[in-house]
């Protein structure tokens, strides 16, 4: 194998190791979680999934105020619930 072909293959043996350096940084990056008051004085919550979940204030803090017997649920039913990748 001659020189520039040697060097023209690390060159791409690099490049291809930088691109799947990028991939994982992009694959682990947390998802950002965003708050905004919609139109009608709902709170969207955007970052979880494909579509924004929107409660209004009522509701989230009813919600909220049921933490614990949510985290609970979600236990006792594991092996019912789907994962998402």
């Amino acid at each position: 194998m001659s020189t520039s072909k040697k060097s023209s293959q690390l060159t791409l043996e690099e490049e291809n190791a930088i691109l799947r350096a990028k991939l994982e940084k992009l694959e682990r990056k947390e998802k950002n979680i965003v708050f905004k008051v919609g139109a009608k004085g709902g709170v969207s919550v955007y970052g979880l999934g494909r579509f924004p979940v929107t409660l209004y204030e009522e509701q989230w803090k009813l919600l909220l105020t049921e933490k614990e017997n949510l985290l609970k649920f979600i236990e006792e039913n594991k092996q019912s619930l789907a994962q998402k990748a």
